[in-house]
Formats: C-alpha cells, sequence, structure tokens
C-alpha cells in the first residue's frame, strides 16, 4: 500500500458552506469500494443501523424507531468506517516477518490502517525487533503468567475504548476486579468525562436527559463546541426537522462548520437539487474556553429580566420544588462583569442579547455539546453553568428540553453502564458480590491519565488494551509512549493495526478479534451483542460477514478464556458457559446492572428499549435530593502575547485517531494534515504568512518543551486568539498534567502555544511517514452504573 502524499502536495481552498449532499454519497462509496467488493458493501449498508443488522462502529448518535429508520440509516463517515473494518486486506505474519517493531512504529496512521485486518495472534518476545505468531493458548498462558507474578494486581491496568460491546465490558471489569483491581482506564476520560463530573454533581445522573423527539420538539437548542457535520453527521436530519416544525438553532464555536451552516439531506429532493436547510439561526464565533462566560452572561441577564418583570421570566415554581442552592447562585451570578465576559468570549454584548432574547422567546430549550467544552481546564464548571441556565427556566423534565451531551464512540456510554469505571460507586461493586460471590476491591483504580503516571513511574507493569488505538489517543505523546515502554507487558486486543501496536512492553502481544461487522458463532450458535447510544437506547448488533479469519476470537472469548486460565475456578465464575453463550452474560447482568431486568427479552425488540433517566421525573439523586444550582467562578485560558490557544480537532475524513485521507473536503484543506489553522488577523499580528512552516510549541509549567514539527499555516476563519490544528499529530503539545478541574480530562482544545518558524524547512520534516530520525510525528523533545458518568 502506498501512504498518502506528503505535506508538500497541500492545497488549500475555501471552506464549505454546506454539508452533505451527494458529494457524501459520492465519497462514502469510493471510499467503502477501495475497500471491499460491491457485495459485501450491498451487506454492510443494508444492514448498518437497522432493526437486526449491524449497529454502526462509529459514532452514538441513535436511530429512529424501526417504523420511521429508513433503508440507507447511515452517514458518510459510518459508510466509511463499517467498510473500513469489512475491508478484504489481510495482514498476515509474512507482513510481520518484514517490518520490525521499529518500522511499524515510524510508519503513518493512515498507512497502518489501510494494510487490512488482523489475522492471528503475534508476540514479540523479550528483546526481539519482530513479531512472531504464536498459538492462542500460548498467549493466554504468557498473559495469565504475567498476571500472576505481579505483585499487586494495581500493578495491571485494562484499558477499553467505546467499540466494545456490553457485554465485553462487563465482563472485562468482572475479570478485573476478581483479579483485584479497579485499574479501569477507558476512553471517556478522555472525553466526555467532563460532563459525567458535572451531571452527577448537579443533576445526579451522568447521563444526557433527552431523546429524539425531545431534539424534534424543542423551541430552541444550543450546539456548543460540537462538529455534527464531521462526528455525528446523523444528527443534522434531527436538526433539520427541529427546523421544520419551527424550532431554532444557535451554533457556539470556535470555527464555523459546514455542517452547521446548511444541511442538503441526500435522501430528500431539496438536498439534491434543493439549497437544502439552513440550520444554525445565530452563529457565536467565540473564543476558545469562552463558554463559561457565555452562559454566566446569560444567567445574569435572565435574573435581570425577571427583576424587570417579576414572575414572567423564571420557572419559580419549578426552582422551588426541585432545585437547591438558588440564592447562593443569585448572589454569585449577579457579579459578572461585562467587560470580563465580553474579554473572555470574543463576542459582542449585541450578539448575546440577541441569544437572551431568543431564549425568552422559548418555553422549551436543549443544550447539545461535545468535546469542544469538556476538554477544557474548566469544562466541568462550564457544564454546570449550563445545568444552572436549564434549571432557570425549568427546562429538565419536560418534553423538548434537557441536557445533551453527544457521545463521538460507539458504545462508550454503555461501557460506564457496564461498570468501566475505575471510581464505579459502592451498590455496583455489592451487587456484583451477591451476584459473584467475591468482594470486588473498594479502593478506588487508576484513569486514563493516572495510568499513564503509573506506568512511567513503575508502578503499573501490565497494560491491556482492549480495542482503541490508546497511544494515539492520549495526551503527552512522548511521556505515554515512554511510560508503555516501560511495561513488562503490553497486549493489544484489535481487528486492524494501530500505532499502539508500535509502542510495545519488554514482551508484546496482538491478539485479534471479530469486528462488529463479522458473524460470531460459538457453542450454543450465533451470537448478538449489544450497545447503548448517546440518548440511552440499548439495543442488539449482529454481524453479517464472515470473520476476516478462521483464527480470530470474539472479544467476549479472549476475555472469558484470559480470565479462566488467570483465575482458575476462584471464584467460581462460569467464563466457559459466557463464552459459549452471550445471553448468559445478559441474565448476569440483568441482575447487577439497574434497568436491565428481562434484558434477553427486550432486545427481541428491533428498537430495543430505554433506561430510565430519573431526572425526566424529578428525581435527583444528589448531595440534596434536588437538583443543585452551583456557584462557578470566573474563568478562560488566555495566552500571553506572541502565543494562541491551540484546539486538537477531527479532518472530516478520519474516524477517532484514524485519518483516512489527507483531506479535510469541509474546511478546504487537501492532501495535508500537518497543518495549523490561524484567524488572518492573528497570522498578520505575529508576522506570519500563508504556507509557512512553522512549529508549534506549547507553552506549560514544568518547563518541558513539546514540540510539533514543520506544520504549515492556513488562513482560517477560527476566531481570534485562537488556532486549531488536527490529532493525533498534536496529541504531543498536551501535558499529561494539563487535565480540566475534577474530571482529570486532559485539557485538548486549551494549550497555549507559539508559532515558531522553520528556519530551514528540509531540517526535522514530519510528515505521513514519521521524522528524519525515525522517531513517530510530533514526537515531543524534553529539556535538561446506569447513572454513573460516562
Amino acid at each position: 500500500m502506498k501512504d498518502e502524499p506528503g505535506d508538500d502536495a497541500l492545497t488549500v481552498t475555501p471552506p464549505k458552506t454546506w454539508a452533505t449532499g451527494l458529494p457524501a454519497v459520492r465519497h462514502a462509496l469510493e471510499y467503502s469500494l477501495r475497500e471491499t467488493s460491491p457485495r459485501r458493501v450491498l451487506t454492510t449498508l443494508l444492514n448498518v443501523n437497522q432493526g437486526k443488522g449491524i449497529d454502526c462502529p462509529g459514532c452514538a448518535w441513535p436511530e429512529e424507531s424501526p417504523k420511521k429508520r429508513h433503508i440507507n440509516e447511515y452517514c458518510e463517515n459510518g459508510a466509511k468506517h463499517i467498510n473500513d473494518e469489512a475491508t478484504t486486506r489481510r495482514v498476515d505474519r509474512e507482513f510481520f516477518r518484514r517490518h520490525s517493531v521499529a518500522e511499524l512504529n515510524a510508519m503513518s496512521d493512515f498507512l497502518l490502517n489501510q494494510q487490512g485486518r488482523l489475522t492471528e495472534p503475534m508476540v514479540k518476545r523479550s528483546g526481539a525487533q519482530y513479531y512472531e505468531p504464536i498459538g492462542w493458548d500460548e498467549a493466554f498462558g504468557l498473559l495469565a503468567e504475567e498476571l500472576r507474578a505481579l505483585a499487586s494486581p494495581n500493578e495491571a491496568a485494562f484499558y477499553t475504548s467505546g467499540r466494545v460491546g456490553n457485554e465485553a465490558a462487563f465482563l472485562l471489569q468482572l475479570f478485573a476486579r476478581a483479579y483485584g483491581t479497579n485499574n479501569l482506564p477507558d476512553c471517556s476520560n478522555m472525553c466526555h468525562e467532563s460532563s459525567g463530573s458535572a451531571l452527577m454533581e448537579t443533576l445526579g445522573v451522568g447521563k444526557g436527559s433527552v431523546s429524539l423527539d425531545d431534539l424534534y420538539e424543542a423551541d430552541l437548542i444550543f450546539v456548543v463546541g460540537q462538529n455534527p457535520g464531521t462526528n455525528h453527521p446523523r444528527m443534522l436530519t434531527a436538526l433539520e426537522e427541529n427546523k421544520r416544525r419551527g424550532g431554532h438553532i444557535i451554533a457556539v464555536n470556535t470555527l464555523p462548520e459546514a455542517g452547521l451552516m446548511r444541511f442538503k439531506h441526500p435522501q430528500r429532493p431539496r438536498g439534491i437539487i434543493g439549497r437544502g436547510t439552513k440550520i444554525a439561526d445565530q452563529f457565536l464565533h467565540i473564543r476558545a474556553g469562552g463558554d463559561l462566560a457565555l452562559f454566566q452572561a446569560l444567567n445574569r441577564l435572565l435574573l435581570e429580566a425577571e427583576d424587570a418583570n417579576p414572575g414572567t421570566v423564571l420557572d419559580r415554581s419549578f426552582i422551588e420544588a426541585h432545585t437547591s442552592g438558588f440564592d447562593e447562585f443569585t448572589g454569585h451570578i449577579r457579579k459578572t462583569g461585562w467587560d470580563d465576559v465580553l474579554t473572555a468570549t470574543g463576542l459582542t454584548r449585541a450578539e448575546i442579547e440577541q441569544v437572551h432574547e431568543r431564549v425568552l422567546a422559548s418555553g422549551k430549550v436543549i443544550i447539545c455539546w461535545a468535546m469542544g467544552v469538556t476538554q477544557q481546564r474548566h469544562g466541568v464548571p462550564t457544564i454546570r453553568e449550563m445545568v444552572n441556565f436549564l434549571l432557570l427556566r425549568g427546562n429538565l423534565g419536560k418534553p423538548g428540553a434537557g441536557v445533551c451531551p453527544v457521545r463521538g464512540h460507539s458504545n462508550v456510554q454503555g461501557d460506564r453502564t457496564m461498570g468501566i469505571w475505575e471510581r464505579a460507586p459502592q451498590r455496583f461493586l455489592d451487587a456484583l458480590e451477591r451476584e459473584f460471590g467475591f468482594t470486588p476491591p473498594a479502593e478506588h483504580g487508576l484513569d486514563s491519565v493516572g495510568t499513564i503516571r503509573a506506568m512511567r513511574d513503575g508502578k503499573v507493569k501490565f497494560f491491556l488494551g482492549v480495542a482503541g488505538n490508546f497511544v494515539r489517543a492520549t495526551p503527552d505523546s512522548e511521556v505515554t509512549e515512554r511510560a508503555l515502554r516501560s511495561c513488562r507487558l503490553t497486549a493489544h486486543i484489535s481487528t486492524k493495526l494501530n500505532r499502539s501496536h508500535g509502542v510495545c512492553g519488554d514482551v508484546a502481544l496482538i491478539l485479534p478479534t471479530l469486528g462488529r461487522s463479522d458473524r460470531d458463532v460459538q457453542a450454543s450458535g450465533e451470537q448478538v451483542v449489544t450497545v447503548e447510544d448517546s440518548m440511552s437506547m440499548v439495543h442488539a448488533s449482529r454481524g453479517k460477514l464472515p470473520p476476516a479469519s478462521p483464527r480470530l476470537l470474539s472479544e467476549v472469548a479472549i476475555l472469558a478464556r484470559l480470565a479462566r486460565r488467570t483465575l482458575g475456578t476462584s471464584p467460581d465464575i462460569p467464563w466457559e458457559e459466557f463464552e459459549a453463550d452471550y445471553a448468559t452474560i445478559r441474565d448476569r447482568i440483568s441482575r447487577v446492572v439497574p434497568g436491565f431486568t428481562d434484558y434477553n427479552a427486550r432486545i427481541a425488540d428491533p428498537a430495543g428499549f430505554g433506561l430510565r433517566n430519573p431526572v425526566n421525573d424529578h428525581e435527583y439523586r444528589t448531595a440534596t435530593g434536588k437538583a443543585m444550582f452551583t456557584c462557578n467562578a470566573f474563568d478562560f485560558l488566555e495566552a500571553p502575547p506572541g502565543h494562541l490557544v491551540l484546539q486538537s480537532l477531527r479532518s472530516h475524513d478520519q474516524w477517532n485517531t484514524i485519518p483516512y485521507s489527507a483531506n479535510d473536503r469541509y474546511r478546504g484543506i487537501h492532501h495535508g494534515r500537518h497543518i495549523v489553522m490561524v484567524n488572518p488577523e492573528d497570522m498578520a499580528e505575529l508576522g506570519l504568512t500563508e504556507l509557512q512552516r512553522v512549529d508549534l510549541v506549547s507553552i506549560w509549567t514544568d518547563g518541558v518543551e513539546r514540540r510539533a514539527r514543520n506544520f504549515r499555516v492556513v488562513p482560517y476563519p477560527t476566531s481570534r486568539g485562537s488556532a486549531a490544528a488536527y490529532y493525533p499529530e498534536t496529541n504531543v503539545l498536551v501535558p499529561l498534567d494539563s487535565v480540566a478541574e475534577k474530571s482529570n480530562c486532559p485539557t485538548s482544545k486549551g494549550v497555549v502555544v507559539r508559532l515558531e518558524p522553520v528556519a530551514d524547512p528540509g531540517a526535522g520534516r514530519s510528515g505521513e511517514h514519521g521524522t528524519d530520525d525515525g522517531t513517530a510525528p510530533g514526537a515531543a523533545s524534553a529539556r535538561p452504573d446506569e447513572h454513573a458518568p460516562a
């Protein structure tokens, strides 16, 4: 396979002002047909997101009810992702014989992914430079031997991403806790952990409270720090339906995004031959990290409007019956100063007051948000302030209103529901003890950032990653890679190659597994797995394609066999039974996890079933038993002179850490990923020119210089003082200790950087193939339960 062209081929065109339409269909089909055969493409696309089909392994956006569901119930990126998994390319033992571990580490993310599906287990033995084949039995023996040899169970960490289904997630946490540790880091730690922390504190439930029907009924929807056109494209159909019914939408973002300007629905005539639908009625071009100040200003305006017209603005009956802390909150928020707000947001007072007028005219309001909010130092206070905003006018517990954190990975919310959480509540641990007859550890474990620190410091020596690409999803790339290499054993359960396979412990294992689209046949017959979407709907997923290799095992089988080999019969957990019939796992889940009664019967319904959110019944499991107003200190990130606040983001042709090409057509970026988008006025102020080569250097208090080398400056309508660049290439710039308050979420949307011109553009160039010294692109250089947050 040829790699993507280097950044010398970079071209830049004006950003698009609309999204989807026929070009999205064409791009989806072109990519899909490059990956696999027309027959397999037809099989995947006719079954993805259907009632008895395959849950899309991409984002976690919910489906319509089966009666309303379109036969083509997928987006451009979903079609690409499922057919990327369905590829007919294969990675066999000859590939590993030809390519050393060092060569794997030097390959680009694109090139690794393009090799195809893994076909058999591989091992890198101590001191070896190459992976070699290993039988499953020997692989489990190596893993079990290492786990039993650790001085403490807390020297092991078990990571998972949102690609894992509920059954495998439940077994992973069960195995880890039966082994003796709560070290269960997951991808939630890097994305929506701030949402869970804030919502648990203020509402008692760490999940969203709205459904698709609520989105249709809302009078006003805020879309804050989110780009649905790339990250959750099917959300645009819901926003379009809201507009059709007379609703209004406010987009709050540091960049104008095509999907929030105009949407051309490819399944409707106006999306093909017409102009499509204008989505955002108002766009707030906010500075990075200014969202807290925005909602504090809106809350002050609501209080002042109530002062002017008592009894007509706030929902006093709701506040008195269902909330606590109102008086303290009002005293605090009245101190909000307009000069501070305008500085933090970069907006005008007229723009904010226009939003206020829209709010006053709206009886039902929803706030949607994503990582533009959560990955800020003050992400948790920002979400708490958004909850304050909703509480003031009673926008919880009624149709068309509520909180809507939008998850970006298929089952990330379900993983948390199944107990993948290093701080699981005691009631969940007690339920495990009643069901399985052992006492789970009560001591809190390590999240993702904590796991990296512990590996770095020699405290964690065994790392198992179940799905995902840990080394590229995490911050502070050089520290993370050094931490993983210090482990005695690292192992990854994966469908395809990624950079994590080239960053190894002394011994390393690659354990190939079935994909979501593969048929899963066990001793009792064909199996289904289940997932939970962003709106707490649980449904089944059934693979339709022959497995990529006869030597693959399912995630459930791998975890069950590893647990049996490691733990034996103590405690007495029927691992073989679980592997043979996943329905037996769901029977146990139904007795451990609230809301899953009659689990097996309920997933027979093609629509699945919804998990109850107590908030919608005005049941708040908080410290006060009511929804809590909070006082949040004013905060925003201000870069010193000569610096910018950088946020990392996906390109359009990318899924999580894996780019499918070097193009970002909605933003007009073609044939290059090592670019930094900068407002033209900031460019002029900093003395930068278009396509100039610069190093991005992050500024942090630890005195370590983190440098992403040789990026091209692209003029772009970012907000003043803010810049943007792609991840994972810029993860190197995010200090491990730069995290959100309380949630410990890395601050990937708030990194202070300077743009340092490259004196010799040919020196130390980084491209898709890595740097000239053989290190990975962007490597740093160092100087001397149901209600759990997801």
